[in-house]
């Protein structure tokens, strides 16, 4: 029988990145609450061409990653613990405008291209499935 993956991904013994990811990773330290924290998170949806909000350890968050540089983009990886991840979702709604109590708030992965919501997994993954058989 096959052993499950632990959900949290080891660190390595630098306790950083690994080499070349540095830039494209970042991690939410501290109070998500703040205003100051939500006006950054806006700014980068609108400056990054293409953004990838996933939690951090998260493998469908990987896969994202992988397929969007399969097709050559190098997407910016916004990796948030579980303890602030409803307040990231909600400052996420009020960016793509969602009102309280409907369906289609994000859910992790969510993938921003040029400001605007693309999707999550599903969504890649069936573009990339159908520009593969065109």
């Amino acid at each position: 029988m096959q052993q499950a993956l632990p959900y949290r991904t080891w660190l390595p013994a630098a306790g950083g990145p690994p080499p070349g990811e540095k830039d494209a990773i970042s991690n939410i330290n501290g109070d998500i609450d703040s205003s100051e924290s939500a006006t950054s998170v806006e700014k980068l949806v609108s400056e990054k061409a293409v953004i990838v909000f996933g939690r951090s350890g998260c493998c469908m968050c990987h896969v994202v990653k992988r397929l969007l540089l399969g097709h050559g983009v190098n997407p910016a990886i916004y990796e948030v613990d579980e303890q602030d991840e409803a307040a990231l979702i909600d400052q996420l709604s009020g960016i793509i405008g969602v009102e309280e109590g409907k369906d289609g708030r994000p859910q992790f992965p969510a993938v921003f291209v040029g400001g605007k919501l693309f999707g999550g997994l599903e969504r890649v993954m069936a573009t990339h499935i159908s520009e593969h058989k065109a």
